[in-house]
């Protein structure tokens, strides 16, 4: 089968899900795709883009999850509606990777249409909500941010907590009343996740509802 870039960033995703980031190599995709290393290089430059290729193809597949949410949100949706559409099919995408977030995360820092196109559409909605322009860009970098840490924790969470004795766990308890007590509600990942985009929006609405807390 022809080598295009395409097939290179599929093998890529591949053995990134099984190495992770630093242990990819273009030899492996090579050997993945039954190629020689060095003819990968007439279509990627280097390790580093084809991660950036690979964090782009995550992105532009978030941004059409994306428009599909919003396409099905009915009329009256408020623009915590958008916001909250638009992150949640972000986080799911990523969770579609193994170590996507990761990826994401420290991915070169080279040109994405993917993570631009993300990055407008949020701003748009940031400035339709009356949120300041001078404070739109750390605004949606912040929930870019928020979501992409919340998935890197949820996908670097081990499968099962650490053993401990009973003693060991009753002294936890009384070191560390709010953690291990049950006067913090322990509630699902997904929840977790729908209430944390709550306080971001109430700090959002804040910056749109006065602009004397806007300009602290």
């Amino acid at each position: 089968m022809k080598l295009t870039k395409e097939r290179i960033v599929d093998a890529g995703m591949t053995v990134f899900a099984e190495v992770g980031y630093q242990n990819l190599s273009m030899r492996q995709v090579a050997d993945r795709l039954g190629a020689h290393a060095g003819s990968l290089y007439y279509h990627v430059r280097g390790k580093d883009e084809l991660l950036a290729l690979m964090a782009d193809r995550v992105c532009r597949q978030a941004y059409d999850a994306g428009t599909e949410t919003l396409a099905a949100l009915p009329p009256t949706a408020t623009w915590p509606d958008r916001i909250e559409a638009q992150a949640t099919a972000l986080r799911l995408s990523i969770k579609q990777h193994p170590g996507g977030a990761q990826l994401l995360a420290e991915s070169p820092g080279r040109l994405s249409t993917g993570a631009l196109a993300l990055m407008e559409r949020l701003l748009r909605t940031l400035l339709d909500a009356g949120v300041p322009a001078e404070h739109c860009g750390i605004a949606a970098d912040a929930l870019l941010s928020h979501v992409t840490g919340f998935v890197l924790q949820e996908q670097n969470q081990p499968s099962s907590p650490p053993p401990v004795t009973a003693e060991q766990y009753a002294e936890l308890c009384e070191r560390f009343p709010l953690v291990m007590g049950d006067l913090i509600p322990r509630i699902s990942q997904d929840e977790k996740f729908a209430r944390s985009l709550r306080l971001l929006y109430a700090g959002f609405a804040a910056l749109s509802w006065s602009p004397r807390l806007a300009d602290r």
